[in-house]
């Protein structure tokens, strides 16, 4: 007797069987406990009694609403009720149908008596005879109906001994599941016929041909690739072009011997029921295959039409990262089996409606789409691969006198052959389409959503794992970006905050560069970079090459060649002309140095400084730190000559006054000097001092990976093509072991501080680095004592405030610190890998939206 019952691994099982007949114990032994869904425990939760008839409807309405939850999450569900009536059954093979999943029925087909009798002995089943007499008549009734009805693997065991005796239901793979191949693979587009192209591009590929004795296995080819490479083959191998029998046999050689997967397309669906013997339309190409096959033997025909048969309609691959399909595939169909799925898969989706051409109009499902998952298919022939969220057609018409297009991944790198000839004239050109240089995705990114950013989000990255932030910052980064930022295009990354040192145990400093060395000695890390803090605003470049990158790449139009913005995205400068020839001369200077050609890129994102501090703060400048100096200085000044004079009186304790405002007016003194420090005039571009500190991303790269000291060094070429506007940062490497170089790098901070300077920035030495608990700050400043005067007000290094703030917490800065860090490298890193905009803008919303979590703004 068989012992095991096998499902598809993603399943909608109905229990079937009379009151009494064993299901709930069935399911019980042998499905998990959250798989199943029992009609008795929803009435218990809607009414607090599982016999409560009267609760059925809202029973049943929870129950379909559960299983419908569960199967658009991808989980096998099981439906533990009588479902003896044809009426019952109905809505959960439509909800099978819903979510492209298989239905099972399992008849639990026990005796009458044997239900009977065990309802007996439960007292809270005292429904009467005739009820499990009408349940009985309606199971032998419908039971013949269940394949009609839709059901699409029955099992129906006759006895409490077949019941028992099953012991295990086996689940069984998808066809289309290949999760756990992970490649690398070369995906191809639509070959239709074109041998020769095809060949030549799969040598590209690092594939070798040979031709063989013709055989079942081999059909006449043998393919290797020594760097254990996969071709997938999209479909549509056949039609239009001049040899689809040896496309045929060259692919089925490669499927046949493991080193390649191929999916059917409509052609080949077309070819495989004529070869079959179906009354098709004789057009669309398939008049040439026709005629090309007049030649081959009937084994050949055969084994061909076996071949297209067999294919599966799509695969899904590496963990379900990757999904290839002929005409593409929605999120909610991407790894089930039905019908709609395999017609998905080989035709796409139409509007009903015909275009100029007089083809059928498609309805861009690409344009919608949210799928974790990388789709990569062909079926309408465009120009050049198209990218959209996330999914990009290969289908570069090649027998149109296109391209045969492969797609390597994971690398996501394009390999292009060129047609030999136009072998089929395109009813709807291919050009067609679109003469401008935004692509598609630039083109839909054009509008984005609201919700995307709004609410309570949790974004995923791969520093941090995943980010939450709260709906009422979101809402905050909502009003930020939608008031005062530029175009949201130019905005690919937005810098982290920076925590300070601990507080110094020395009495007269409140931060020392002691404390930033134990930290990262403390973590593990035994050499840093120590920058100097320049005296500016934190300033985010980003630059291109030429105009056509700037809308090829960014998707912008008539705005120059770059953008220069703020931590919170604003643009720095408010002189379109002034902001235009900074931008120039930070072109030309990476023009001179050779770094377009050394980056083998057409664009860049910098991190810089820009200077002076006044250029950005002119009003903070003017309205806070001058008023509060000059108001200071000339209360102070006419306090102190009144206590002078009160003085002369010899009344007693006006020493320790005038003392204390003396005291007082130094402070203000070194307040005022300190903020002057960071003024000068600016009229023009030479006023200005550029401080580059790393190079971000550049096409197909973030530099993240790269040292600190590799920054600094490639930064310095290009600092020297123009000293006059750009100027290197002053560094120290530190190894953390050496003593005297520590001790060296506390002379260096201390003489920059007492020469007016900001400060400096200690980094470990690799620009990710990890501690004992994890990512650590991947940078901490350490500021000076004057210039923090500016920072906690002048009279902050009193002894009674020093005591005060020394008591300050830098738990939820450096958490903040941590989290914006890990989302600026996010964003970079999915622009870089052309992820559509609003899941760059996740991230950019993110930093900002974690900048308004209530944290001092003084650290």
């Amino acid at each position: 007797m068989n012992k095991e019952i096998k499902i598809p691994e993603l399943s909608l099982v109905v229990l079937v069987g009379i009151s009494g007949s064993g299901k709930s114990t069935f399911a019980k032994r042998l499905f998990k406990e959250t798989e199943v869904l029992s009609s008795d425990r929803c009435r218990a939760i809607v009414s607090d009694d599982e016999n409560n008839q009267a609760a059925s409807n809202d029973a049943f309405e929870l129950l379909h609403y559960i299983a419908s939850k569960r199967l658009k999450n991808g989980l096998v569900t099981v439906i533990d009720a009588t479902n003896v009536q044809t009426e019952a059954r109905k809505p959960l093979i439509q909800l099978a149908r819903d979510h492209h999943c298989l239905p099972v029925a399992i008849v639990l087909d026990v005796p009458e008596k044997i239900c009977q009798s065990r309802n007996d002995q439960r007292p809270d089943r005292d429904f009467g005879k005739h009820v499990i007499r009408q349940q009985r008549s309606q199971l032998k009734r419908t039971i013949r109906n269940l394949k009609r009805e839709g059901f699409r693997h029955i099992y129906i065991l006759n006895s409490p001994e077949e019941i028992d005796a099953i012991q295990v239901i086996k689940r069984d793979k998808l066809y289309n599941n290949k999760k756990e191949i992970s490649g690398p693979f070369d995906i191809i587009g639509d070959v239709h016929g074109c041998f020769d192209e095809l060949g030549e591009l799969l040598v590209n590929l690092g594939y070798e041909i040979e031709q063989c004795k013709y055989d079942h296995k081999g059909f006449g080819y043998q393919v290797t690739n020594k760097n254990d490479r996969k071709a997938v083959f999209l479909g549509d191998l056949v039609d239009r072009g001049p040899n689809s029998p040896e496309v045929l046999k060259l692919v089925m050689s490669m499927v046949n011997s493991g080193v390649a997967y191929c999916v059917p397309g409509n052609h080949d669906m077309k070819l495989q029921k004529y070869l079959n013997g179906k009354n098709v339309q004789i057009k669309h190409g398939l008049e040439k295959t026709i005629e090309q096959l007049q030649g081959e033997s009937d084994e050949f025909l055969n084994l061909a039409k076996e071949f297209l048969y067999k294919l599966v309609s799509h695969y899904v691959f590496d963990n379900g990262k990757l999904v290839v399909a002929h005409a593409g595939l929605k999120e909610e169909m991407q790894g089930r089996g039905s019908g709609a799925v395999r017609s998905f898969c080989m035709y796409g989706e139409t509007t009903g409606e015909i275009d100029e051409f007089g083809l059928p109009v498609r309805y861009n499902w690409a344009s919608e789409y949210r799928g974790r998952a990388m789709v990569v298919y062909g079926h309408t022939p465009v120009p050049e691969a198209q990218w959209l969220n996330r999914t990009i057609d290969i289908d570069t018409g090649c027998v149109f006198g296109g391209k045969l297009t492969a797609l390597r991944y994971p690398e996501e790198e394009l390999v292009e052959v060129k047609a030999k000839k136009i072998y089929t004239e395109p009813v709807k050109p291919l050009d067609s389409e679109n003469d401008s240089l935004l692509s598609h995705q630039q083109e839909l990114d054009d509008l984005l959503d609201i919700d995307d950013v709004v609410g309570k989000r949790i974004i995923s990255t791969k520093l941090r794992n995943n980010i939450t932030l709260r709906e009422e910052n979101s809402i905050a980064a909502l009003e930020v970006m939608s008031r005062f930022a530029m175009n949201p295009k130019w905005l690919i990354y937005l810098p982290p905050t920076m925590s300070p040192s601990e507080t110094s145990d020395l009495s007269e400093y409140l931060e020392h560069p002691n404390e930033a060395l134990k930290y990262f000695k403390s973590q593990g890390i035994d050499k840093v970079v120590c920058e100097e803090k320049h005296m500016g605003s934190r300033a985010i470049i980003v630059v291109c090459k030429d105009e056509n990158t700037v809308i090829e790449r960014f998707g912008i139009e008539n705005e120059g060649i770059g953008a220069c913005y703020t931590r919170t995205g604003r643009n720095f400068f408010n002189n379109a002309a002034l902001e235009k020839e900074f931008l120039d001369r930070v072109q030309l200077a990476l023009k001179k140095s050779g770094f377009w050609e050394k980056f083998n890129t057409s664009w860049v994102c910098l991190d810089t400084e820009l200077m002076p501090w006044s250029a950005k703060a002119q009003t903070l400048l003017k309205d806070q730190y001058a008023s509060v100096g000059a108001s200071a200085a000339v209360a102070l000044k006419d306090a102190i000559t009144q206590l002078a004079k009160t003085h002369n009186r010899q009344i007693e304790g006006v020493d320790e006054l005038i003392e204390s405002y003396q005291a007082k007016n130094d402070m203000i003194a070194g307040y005022s000097t300190a903020y002057r420090n960071y003024c000068w005039p600016v009229e023009k571009v030479d006023d200005f001092k550029l401080a580059p500190f790393h190079v971000l991303a550049t096409e197909g790269e973030v530099h993240t990976d790269k040292h600190h000291e590799w920054h600094m060094k490639t930064i310095k070429s290009v600092c020297k093509s123009d000293s006059q506007l750009m100027m290197e940062t002053p560094y120290r490497l530190v190894d953390l072991n050496d003593e005297s170089q520590i001790n060296g790098v506390i002379d260096w901070w201390t003489e920059l501080t007492q020469k007016g300077g900001e400060g400096m920035v200690v980094k470990p030495f690799d620009y990710i680095s990890y501690g004992k608990k994890g990512l650590i700050q991947p940078a901490i400043k350490c500021r000076g004592k004057e210039y923090l005067r500016i920072i906690y007000g002048p009279e902050y290094s009193s002894s009674e405030n020093m005591k005060v703030l020394k008591n300050r917490s830098l738990g939820r800065k450096r958490s903040l610190a941590l989290r914006e860090f890990a989302l600026g490298v996010e964003s970079l890193e999915r622009f870089v890998n052309q992820e559509p905009l609003r899941k760059v803008h996740e991230c950019v919303f993110g930093v900002l939206a974690l900048e308004s979590e209530a944290v001092d703004p003084r650290l």
